[in-house]
């Protein structure tokens, strides 16, 4: 595995601890998985 996918890996799951940032990750998910444009905050 290359230093950037374990990079990429690790901040994933640092994001992933909180819940709020989980719950705003997976509505990002879900919204780029039915083609959602991309609203900025």
């Amino acid at each position: 595995m290359s230093i950037d996918t374990d990079n990429s890996l690790m901040e994933t799951i640092d994001l992933l601890r909180s819940p709020a940032n989980a719950a705003r990750l997976q509505l990002s998910l879900a919204q780029a998985a039915r083609g959602d444009p991309v609203s900025k905050v």
